[in-house]
């Protein structure tokens, strides 16, 4: 069951007219923090991704598939949409079942450092037309604020770095 503010966080995104993957991230951030409050592990990055994708998708967010994904990932994210359709309480044991694996897994899959590369992972496997075309709409979408408070952080950044 996500948190009370990840709802809200959801619900606010949601109205701004953001894209599901954007809401979807609310969970994934939410999912993320519970690794590392240690309430339980996650033996990668990606499984911590995946599982708040998951639960993106039973509260109801409609999170495309990836054009790539096996079709285990598809069955798992149609049972996922089907399950948000007649939310229910889930299967104590059923529940029980999966905290008790998922609290005998590491959390450095939620390290700095292993996020950070398997974002890298993931950019990589895009084109660079597609990835330069995300930075654009990025820098249009700011807005002027959002655009100037980038700059002097990017300015920080290069400083404390001694560029």
């Amino acid at each position: 069951m996500p948190e009370e503010k990840t709802r809200r966080a959801v619900a606010r995104d949601k109205r701004q007219g953001k894209a599901p993957s954007t809401q979807a991230g609310e969970f994934i951030r939410e999912e993320i923090e519970h690794v590392r409050e240690g309430r339980h592990g996650a033996r990668s990055a990606r499984q911590a991704i995946a599982i708040g994708l998951s639960k993106a998708r039973r509260a109801g967010i409609k999170v495309p598939v990836k054009k790539t994904a096996s079709p285990s990932i598809r069955k798992k994210a149609a049972a996922d949409e089907r399950a948000a359709q007649h939310p229910h309480a889930p299967s104590a044991r059923r529940s029980r079942a999966t905290e008790d694996a998922l609290k005998r897994e590491g959390y450095a899959a939620v390290s700095h450092k292993a996020l950070s590369a398997q974002a890298k992972r993931s950019a990589a496997e895009r084109t660079a037309v597609s990835r330069s075309a995300a930075a654009k709409k990025a820098a249009r979408t700011k807005g002027a604020a959002g655009r100037s408070a980038a700059a002097k952080k990017a300015a920080r950044t290069r400083k404390a770095r001694g560029h």
